[in-house]
Order: C-alpha cells, then structure tokens, then sequence
C-alpha cells in the first residue's frame, strides 16, 4: 500500500540505511536497480559521505561511508524511532543490550545511537530533527519492511517490549517461527492520515492486529544459529520480484535465495557487490477463480 510519511511515533521503525566501503559503488548499484536518485549531504570537509536516495523527490533510504572502526562488512541498518537517543540508550542497557556507539548528533538531522540486543542483533536509534525519516514507503521500489531474525525469541521479547513497548505473539513463535511486532495504537495513529485503512486491510484479510505491526519477528532455526547469528534485515517492495534479482545480477550483485511464492509476497533475497544482504518483494494478493 503506498503511503507517504511526515514522521513517526516513538517505538516505530523509521529509516534505514546501508554502510558501504565504497558508497559511490554503491550508489551506482541501487540507483541502477531501484532508480532512486542521491544527493550527497556530508560537507564537502567531511571525512565520510552520506548519500541521500530519493524517489520522486521524497526520502527512501541512504548509502554511507562505513564508520572508521566497523566491521569491513557492508550491510543495511534499521532505525527505530524514539522521543529521545539519551533515554532510549538508558533502556537498552537497562534490559541487558548493548551501547556500540552513544548517542550522538547527526548535524541538524537529528540524533542518533547505536545498539545490540541481548543476542547481538544490531539496530540503531533515532531521535528525529530536520530528518524525520523516510517519506515514501510500501510501493514499488521503496522500504517495505525490517525483520529481527533472532535466535532467541524469549530474550527478545521481553527486550523489545521493555525498550519499545513491542508486543508478540509468542504461541506464533513456537508453531511458525514467524510474527508480527506490535506498537499498540500506531493503527490508530495511520488511520488518522488514512481514514480507509482499516476498511481495505478487511477486504485484504489481514489478520486481527496487522494494523499495529510495525516489523516481523523470524525465529533463526537452531541449524542456521551459528551461520546467520541474530541481525536485522530489510526488504524493499519491488513491481516484479524476478525482474529486480536479474537486474541485481546485471549490476554486479548476487542472488543469494532465488524468487519464491510465500503468498501474500513473491519474495527473492539479494546481495549487493560489496556484500551488503537485502530482500525484495512483490506483494501478489490471492484471486478468487472464475
């Protein structure tokens, strides 16, 4: 469903962003395959870049430089919103997680931490000034979702929920692996902007809830643990999930799960040259027969 977006409630998902050692390469691999468009925002005495991406003149997400330190590694980051980075690291810390970076200002864009949990999977925070994170999600070629794959589910939800506020459905755990994180009332709050949604989400069939599902929650099976470990993940709507893992490839990416039917999605995961793991999908809703 696409939506724009002029910020975001404390506890909501609300930018993300890859760290690259070459973020010019970069730039040119996801402006050639989402065709978004950059606008550097670092000074130009800076010793790092920060390139804006934007579809159709709104903010989608960015590519930087990897922070001096950092594992080589590319990789994308998820951002959380939140009231305050200082409180919000005085949470995490207070629940067993872990500081990697204090909170910090982003010149006027705002300010930002960033964090592990319990298990290790990293997120960072975002306390919202100029920047109040992406304008146009959920349509083609725009951030769709962030997973927390995890392989401790107990660990975090008792994490999430002490930080964030999140809510779970544990019985969904044990018996998929998979659910939805819950903010409490952000139904409420997208249907002030958009009075039809809970109307369309109905006709979809979505399940009792989805409108406060602000992530999904992936239990990493037991033999995948020590190969996956717990991270984050995103994924990017995309008009046809095929097209979008043979243009990666034209670009000098790789597939790393080829297209797969997990309805409501046509769903593919992806790698880019320096070896940053992301997902596309392309939501294919179910069609009554003749």
């Amino acid at each position: 469903m696409p939506l724009e977006r002029d910020g975001y409630p404390p506890g909501v998902p609300c930018w993300v962003d890859t760290a690259q050692p070459d973020p010019e390469a970069a730039v040119r691999f996801y402006g050639g395959l989402f065709g978004w468009e950059f606008e550097d925002r670092m000074p130009a005495a800076a010793p790092g870049r920060y390139f804006l991406g934007r579809l159709r003149g709104r903010d989608v997400a960015a590519v930087g430089s990897r922070p001096e330190g950092a594992p080589a590694a590319a990789t994308w980051n998820t951002y959380i919103g939140v009231a305050s980075a200082d409180d919000a690291a005085a949470q995490v810390k207070a629940a067993g997680g872990t500081a990697l970076i204090d909170p910090f200002d982003v010149l006027d864009a705002g300010r930002m931490g960033v964090f592990a949990d319990p298990a290790g999977a990293e997120f960072c925070v975002w306390q919202a000034d100029q920047h109040r994170g992406a304008q146009l999600v959920n349509e083609p070629n725009t951030w769709n979702w962030s997973d927390l794959n995890t392989r401790d589910p107990k660990g975090a939800l008792a994490f999430y929920g002490a930080v964030f506020g999140w809510e779970a459905d544990a019985a969904d755990l044990e018996t998929m692996g998979f659910t939805f994180w819950r903010l409490p009332g952000y139904g409420e709050h997208l249907a002030r902007g958009d009075p039809d949604l809970r109307r369309r989400q109905a006709e979809a069939g979505v399940p009792p809830g989805f409108a406060d599902a602000i992530a999904a929650f992936v239990v990493v099976p037991d033999d995948q643990a020590a190969e996956v470990g717990s991270h984050w993940s995103v994924t990017f709507a995309v008009d046809d999930t095929d097209a979008a893992a043979d243009r990666a490839v034209e670009l000098g990416g790789r597939v790393v799960s080829p297209p797969v039917d997990t309805p409501p999605v046509r769903r593919a995961v992806l790698g880019d040259p320096q070896g940053a793991v992301f997902a596309v999908n392309t939501y294919t809703p179910a069609t009554e027969p003749a």
